[in-house]
């Protein structure tokens, strides 16, 4: 398998400081289509009261394919820890042990402290033994009820992807690019075979928070085989970011282990997942 997801160049929403708008949450669409050929994307309302016409021009999606900031802009807590994540395993450990209490910590924090957020996602995934072209998606994502905004920069350019779950019979809405985005607004099934062409998951997958507890269920399960050998890195910066690195590399093959080798990068400032590849 051969899997790389990034989430980079982030602003992360705590508490109230951001707060995704009413189309969100569908009501917006209950009361029926938008009249002009257009998603409405998530407004944000920010805690120094940044005037609704200046937050809609920094919100809005690139309308053409550019390349993601080298240097995140994010909000940081006033002090970082000394030791960014304990990480050291304990006498008749399994290797895996250390990573997945540290994981469970940042499964936490995310749930707790990060309820909304906007990055710039870049993915490239293997599937059916072909290495797929590069993605590099505007993405937000709001924690209750989940919701998913994306805006692809490359490819499809311009192609807009919103899900919400339990709205609109849990079918995504797209409005495609090119040619295609005459037809309108379509509604599909976000696992069915139109929605899943060229993707290996689901938009109901996508996010850190999935990504997190996907790490934890699939290190559990190893725990049972002892072909695990994990090193770690304090200091690895990802996108102009401070990170750790857990890295994963199963020397014995066998047909539960996902990967030879995967690695996870965990900011070190905000305590969540940056970048994944296996």
């Amino acid at each position: 398998m051969q899997l790389s997801r990034k989430f980079v160049s982030f602003v992360l929403g705590i508490g109230q400081a951001a707060l995704l708008s009413s189309i969100l949450v569908g009501q917006a669409y209950a009361d029926g289509e938008p009249k002009d050929n257009k998603l409405t994307e998530p407004v944000y309302r920010v805690a120094n009261e940044t005037p609704a016409a200046d937050v809609s021009k920094a919100a809005a999606p690139p309308a053409t394919v550019a390349a993601a900031p080298a240097a995140a802009a994010a909000a940081t807590p006033a002090a970082a820890p000394a030791t960014p994540f304990d990480l050291e395993q304990k006498p008749g450990e399994h290797p895996l042990a250390p990573s997945i209490r540290v994981m469970k910590e940042v499964l936490a924090n995310l749930d707790q402290n990060v309820h909304d957020y906007s990055c710039s996602f870049q993915k490239q995934e293997r599937i059916d033994g072909d290495l797929g072209e590069a993605q590099n998606i505007t993405l937000r994502v709001l924690s209750q009820p989940f919701s998913v905004y994306m805006y692809f920069n490359q490819p499809y350019t311009g192609r807009e992807v919103l899900y919400v779950d339990g709205q609109r019979d849990n079918e995504l809405m797209v409005l495609d690019c090119g040619f295609k985005r005459h037809l309108g607004k379509l509604t599909l099934d976000p696992k069915g075979t139109f929605a899943m062409s060229g993707q290996k998951y689901p938009i109901t997958n996508v996010g850190m928070r999935y990504l997190t507890a996907e790490y934890i269920n699939v290190a559990t399960a190893d725990l049972q085989y002892g072909e695990s050998e994990v090193k770690n890195n304090p200091n690895i910066p990802i996108g102009g970011r401070p990170t750790t690195l857990i890295q994963v590399t199963h020397p014995v093959e066998r047909k539960n282990f996902r990967a030879y080798v995967s690695r996870i990068f965990l900011d070190n400032e905000l305590r969540v997942p940056i970048h994944y590849d296996a």
